[in-house]
């Protein structure tokens, strides 16, 4: 039987950790996107803006933002800064 290969480039945990982290700094971008969307539409038939619609999609993204970051936020691991990276240091 022959033994599993070693990953060939990134342990598994870092590379996953660095996914989540580039995540987490695109979720306000896509959300950004998502909320300027109904400035796109169309009119409808009708001369009156379509309000609704667009209230109801606004919520929808806005609950699904917050589902978003609340599922991201406890898989960063943020416990392996360094020291020398300037958080929480004086400068005297």
């Amino acid at each position: 039987m022959k033994r599993p290969r070693p990953p060939l480039f990134l342990a598994r945990a870092g590379y996953r950790q660095r996914r989540m982290r580039d995540a987490a700094r695109i979720l306000p971008l896509v959300g950004i996107v998502l909320l300027l969307q109904p400035i796109l539409w169309q009119p409808a038939a009708t001369p009156e803006p379509d309000t609704a619609a667009g209230g109801i999609y606004l919520f929808a993204v806005w609950f699904g933002l917050i589902l978003a970051a609340a599922w991201l936020a406890p898989r960063l691991d943020i416990t392996d800064i360094s020291p020398g990276d300037g958080a929480g240091e004086e400068n005297g």
